[in-house]
């Protein structure tokens, strides 16, 4: 009963790897479009964000390995919906205004996921970037204004 049991979720693990999850990983934007940001705020952008909100995605071992696979590719796909860095340019000043908004609250409440956390610790936000990150985005949104 028991190998009986086992047998079944190995299969089924085995065939959930065929199931395909299409997100566009690597999409060649302009550079023009991409986030203008002083260089520390660009460094911790790209460290702590860019995996779920840009076009140039770095992907970790599991992300190949299903049902991992699926839950990498939607945080991807909805954070891309929330800000993409490498379309930033391209937003009109009304969405990147509402973005600039809600920054400063996502980062000291829930950015980076405590699930990506988990496996990428080099994206943990100190202090001093969460108050670098919000300095700028709080100096950005006064001369969206």
């Amino acid at each position: 009963m028991l190998k009986s049991f086992w047998f079944w979720i190995f299969i089924i693990f085995i065939g959930i790897q065929f199931v395909p999850v299409n997100v566009p990983l690597n999409i060649t934007t302009s550079k023009n479009y991409e986030i203008k940001a002083p260089k520390e705020v660009l460094k911790t952008l790209k460290r702590a964000c860019y995996d779920c909100h840009s076009n140039k995605i770095e992907l970790p071992w599991y992300d190949k390995i299903a049902p991992a696979s699926w839950y990498v590719k939607n945080h991807i796909i909805n954070g891309r919906k929330v800000v993409n860095f490498s379309e930033w340019e391209s937003y009109t000043p009304e969405k990147q205004l509402k973005v600039l908004k809600k920054l400063a609250e996502s980062i000291i409440i829930r950015m980076p996921l405590p699930s990506y956390l988990w496996l990428h610790q080099e994206a943990k936000l100190s202090n001093e970037d969460k108050k670098n990150l919000k300095n700028w985005a709080e100096k950005l949104k006064d001369t969206a204004k």
